[in-house]
């Protein structure tokens, strides 16, 4: 059982950085969303379009509580739903009038979708010169794949990450976690997003910002691309550091994993003399990083036979008094136990309606003046019909009602 009695529950804050903005979240799954739930925790009013209905479906995917999905939960976080067919008429003038009405549209359907439902940008910013556009896309808007569809687990493929993650002797393995191009995306969205608010402050005109998925998993490789350009070289999978060593997850007494980094000369003679093998750091044929990058297997075994002589704690002390960067290999469960954790509130807990209270991620900007907060746990679909459509949009009960019933909404 999960313990995390330390966690704080909800704070509201009386102010917030982006008060005041207006964002329209008309996608789906997790890309374009997540980066609406990072601007509903710097302030922005997000609301959430739905399908009538199932509505998103994140609302459907993965592991679920009482029926309601954990990806939902912490995903829909801090916005409103209403639900709105976009494909009918009728939908698409409701739209409209909340598009006049918004600073920034999200979405994330295959390029060509929108101008489907006659909501492409061209109508779009002859109703609201000030709109600001974003898109995220498996491929991008433009180039002869932009059609095809993509998840995660493709653009990290044809990102290039996938082909160096793992062993060299093994099949390549999917690196950390499937949603990871669509988290990459929507924090690469949520920057791209708040320049376009910044240009658009200035001059008063929107745009479009067009983010890929695969785009956003490429430009975390670092030099890659470089190394490949100006040597020919190929990374290739290693298990482990492409540049240093030791740089490495390595196994401890008591049947745990400890991480060492060691980035330069410096940090090498510090891990050796911890090791009381002082004479090590010195040896001519180990004093460089690129000599030891060129015996990686020695180092990683006389590193790792040292460790597994030390619990982890020991090792940590250890490790942490000659000041070698080091952590522990770290599973959600020792994670909900880390005295650091706790003491920086990354662990909140939410009283969602339908789980119940539950421990999630907290925001991770941490702003003085105008600290980031979750303004309420995810929606039912369409929970906020009354209250956009009516208290801002004007439209009558019964009129709504005749909406509903026609599935427009």
């Amino acid at each position: 059982m999960a313990r995390a009695e330390h966690l704080p529950s909800r704070a509201q804050q009386p102010t917030t950085a982006l008060q005041g903005l207006r964002v329209l979240d008309l996608a789906t799954f997790i890309a374009a969303p997540f980066c609406g739930s990072l601007l509903a925790e710097l302030g922005a009013d997000v609301v959430k379009v739905e399908q009538p209905g199932d509505g998103d479906s994140m609302r459907h995917l993965g592991e679920k509580v009482n029926g309601r999905a954990l990806f939902w939960a912490l995903e829909a976080r801090g916005r409103r739903s209403i639900s709105l067919n976009l494909r009918v008429p009728r939908g698409q003038d409701l739209a409209l009038e909340l598009i006049r009405r918004s600073d920034i549209v999200l979405e994330n359907f295959r390029p060509g979708t929108l101008e489907r439902w006659n909501l492409g940008y061209d109508r779009l910013r002859t109703i609201n010169p000030a709109l600001i556009l974003l898109r995220i896309s498996a491929y991008g808007q433009t180039g002869p794949y932009a059609d095809r569809p993509g998840f995660g687990r493709v653009a990290q493929a044809f990102g290039g990450l996938t082909y160096i993650a793992g062993f060299p002797d093994r099949p390549p393995v999917l690196p950390g976690s499937a949603t990871l191009a669509d988290y990459a995306a929507g924090l690469f969205s949520a920057t791209a997003a708040l320049a376009a608010k910044q240009y658009r402050d200035r001059t008063g005109r929107g745009q479009v910002v067009d983010v890929s998925l695969f785009e956003s998993i490429f430009r975390l490789t670092d030099v890659m691309a470089l190394a490949y350009d100006a040597l020919g070289l190929v990374r290739e999978r290693n298990g482990s550091h492409a540049h240093a060593a030791p740089h490495n997850h390595y196994p401890t007494r008591d049947g745990k994993w400890i991480a060492i980094a060691c980035t330069n000369d410096r940090l090498f003679r510090r891990l050796a003399t911890a090791m009381g093998e002082a004479d090590w750091g010195a040896d001519v044929e180990f004093d460089t990083m690129e000599k030891r990058a060129a015996r990686r297997a020695i180092v990683d075994a006389r590193v790792g036979a040292w460790t597994g002589r030390y619990t982890l704690a020991e090792l940590r002390e250890r490790l942490d008094r000659a000041e070698v960067p080091n952590g522990p290999i770290s599973s959600i469960a020792d994670i909900f136990e880390d005295p650091h954790y706790a003491a920086r509130e990354t662990l909140i807990r939410i009283d969602d309606p339908v789980i119940g209270p539950v421990a999630m991620h907290a925001p991770v900007f941490r702003l003085s003046e105008t600290p980031a907060q979750i303004q309420r746990p995810a929606p039912e679909v369409g929970e906020h019909n009354r209250e956009v459509y009516t208290d801002e949009l004007g439209i009558e009960a019964e009129e709504l009602e005749h909406l509903r019933a026609k599935g427009v909404i």
